[in-house]
């Protein structure tokens, strides 16, 4: 397939785009900077900014998919605002593409961890990240609005962390996945890419969330 991917420099992207490439992927990646990229087989690095609809929408076109593994960075002052306008870009650029297909990764804050609560409402998520996560829950609610695209938005689990790749994962839909013990349940980056690689692959989730863990 092709595939555009955005953020594809991010924790989460790096192994994302990694992951399409084993596959046999041809992959654009979005970049501000295109030449930071390597150059490797499949892959074609593009110069565009993820909070104009008009750039996104010209990288774009043409492909069979787009994954957004966008992040504005945790040390970004403003989070909030510029997740949510580049959200709504990427949103609104696919759709001025004709791209029907568009795989949004997210946060673990909107998961429920019981009925009408979610997690990014706990008193104990960590503040550092709450602006952060309120965007996604943001994008995501809109996104569930959306009824014209193909869409799907993965929440991780709380532990997500490097580590290896087995291949091997659970699913889940709005709420968080138990782990062992009564701990929260994680997951390794690279196993993340390839429940993300999977789905786009062969659609499971089309216009809903999922989440997966270990």
């Amino acid at each position: 397939m092709n595939i555009a991917l955005i953020g594809a420099t991010g924790f989460i992207g790096s192994p994302v785009l990694a992951e399409l490439l084993s596959r046999g992927h041809k992959v654009t990646v979005l970049a501000r900077t295109p030449a930071k990229l390597p150059a490797k087989a499949g892959l074609t690095a593009v110069q565009a900014d993820a909070l104009d609809a008009n750039q996104v929408a010209e990288a774009v076109t043409g492909h069979d998919a787009v994954i957004s593994a966008y992040n504005p960075g945790w040390s970004e002052p403003k989070i909030h605002d510029v997740h949510l306008q580049a959200s709504d870009a990427i949103v609104e650029g696919v759709k001025k593409a004709g791209v029907k297909r568009l795989l949004v990764v997210g946060g673990a804050g909107s998961l429920y961890v019981a009925p009408g609560v979610q997690l990014v409402d706990t008193p104990e998520f960590p503040p550092q990240y709450k602006q952060g996560a309120l965007a996604a829950r943001e994008a995501l609610n809109r996104l569930q609005k959306e009824n014209t695209l193909d869409w799907s938005f993965v929440s991780p689990p709380i532990g997500l962390a490097p580590g290896e790749r087995t291949g091997k994962y659970r699913l889940g839909a709005d709420e968080l996945l138990p782990g062992q013990g009564g701990q929260p349940a994680g997951i390794s980056v690279p196993d993340l890419a390839v429940s993300i690689v999977d789905e786009i692959e062969a659609p499971r989730h089309v216009q809903k969330r999922f989440t997966v863990a270990h």
